[in-house]
This record gives structure tokens, sequence and C-alpha cells, in this order.
């Protein structure tokens, strides 16, 4: 049986070890409402009291309602500090500077959002001496189901190498909010998106693949087809050495 209280304090350590090398004063996170954040933010405010939760909704609806709701009940269970920082009317001036530059396809439009948070959580860990805290899992970052140098930006992340059914389990374990996990996955980058959906693969097969390598013939092609091409992702960036 897993050792959760053991793995907790483990993850707590790696947290403090984190913030005192870098000497900073304290954790920042994006407070999305979703399972991965919420398991990140009840690590940071138990490693570091002074941890800040950013609600930054931008343009989907679901950021108002459902995700907002389930950030503020994560915050009040576990003590976290919550700002919001509404950041609709910053991408739509951002889209609109781009008009005539470029033509926005789909996939760029997607992006804007998760950059802007990015550059959100930096500035405020900029002002406060804060770390900025990672949220991705291990299945979606061996499937590169995030946004280079958006959700995927941070200085630290404590469960990058939980796969999503492993984070589900562990917020049972913390007692997390039921909505948050009963909630299907979604990035929340447009109405009615869901992880799943957008992928069209499961992240239970998705976690059987990575956990004992067991999947069906078509899923397998779809999660390596998913790795392939986002390899690009997980690489340091690429520098010239001179010969």
């Amino acid at each position: 049986m897993r050792d959760y209280s053991r793995e907790f304090e483990q993850r707590v350590a790696y947290i403090r070890t984190k913030l005192s090398e870098a000497h900073a004063d304290g954790v920042v996170f994006g407070n999305s409402g979703g399972k991965d954040s919420a398991l990140v933010g009840i690590l940071c405010k138990a490693a570091c009291d002074d941890t800040v939760g950013v609600l930054m909704p931008c343009a989907s609806k679901q950021n108002y309602g459902r995700d907002t709701d389930d950030a503020k009940a994560l915050a009040a269970r576990f003590g976290i500090e919550i700002r919001t920082v509404d950041l609709t009317a910053v991408r739509e001036r951002e889209i609109a500077a781009l008009e005539g530059v470029c033509s926005l396809n789909d996939m760029a439009l997607t992006n804007i959002a998760p950059r802007l948070r990015m550059t959100t959580l930096y500035a405020i860990a900029a002002a406060e001496n804060r770390l900025v805290a990672g949220t991705g899992n291990r299945s979606e970052g061996y499937m590169g189901y995030f946004t280079k140098w958006g959700d995927g930006a941070c200085d630290f992340n404590p469960i990058s190498d939980l796969t999503v059914g492993e984070i589900f389990a562990f917020l049972r374990y913390l007692n997390a909010p039921a909505s948050i996990v009963e909630k299907a996955p979604s990035a929340g980058l447009f109405d009615g998106q869901t992880d799943e959906q957008e992928m069209g693969v499961s992240y239970k097969a998705i976690d059987e693949y990575l956990l004992h390598g067991t999947v069906s013939e078509g899923d397998r092609a779809i999660i390596e087809r998913y790795h392939s091409r986002s390899e690009h992702k997980r690489r340091p960036i690429s520098t010239f050495e001179n010969p």
C-alpha cells in the first residue's frame, strides 16, 4: 500500500529545500480549480505558509463559474491566500494588437491564455520574492499536453512524477474538495473543453501505458504520436556551441 503520509512529507521537504536554495520568501501558483493545482497548492501551503494561489480567468465562461468556485473551495479548506487577476481584457488587447501583423490560427489563439498566466505569475513572483510552482503532471508531460512557456514554465514542480490517476488518489487521501476530484480534467481554455476529448484518448489509458505498457493498439498509436510530436517541448533550449 502506498504510504501517502511519508510521500507528503517528502514532497513538502523538497519544496522547502527549493525555497531555501533560492532564498525565496514564498510561493505563488495558478489556482485553476483543477486537480493538479489543487495538489500543488496543498503541498506548497504545508511547506510554506506564505503561499498565494492566483485565479486567472481568461475568456472561458467555465473560468468564471465552476473553476472559480472550486479554486475558492480549495483555498478555504486549506487556508491558502487567493488573489484574482482577470486576463480576459488583456487577451483581447493582445489579439487586437496582432491584427494586421499575422493571421492567428486556433492553436495560436489557444496558447495566448496560458502564456498570459505565466507572465502574471512571474510578475507577482518577481515583485514579492516568490518562486513559481509548476502544476504539470507526468501524463500531461509525456503527451506534451501543455503550453511551452505557458503552464509548462515554473521554478519547481512537486508533482511532475505523478500520473493523473495518482494525482486523484493523492487528493482523496488529503480530503480535497469532492467537486475537484470528481470533475473531468480540463485546461479550461474554451467552453466545454476536456483534456480527454481533445486528445482522443483517456488518462486511464495513458497511465496504463506509462505504468505498465499495456494499452490497445489504437490508444498506443495516439499516445506515441502525441509524444513524438511534442518532443521539442521537453528538450532544453538549443544553443550554439562553437566547434
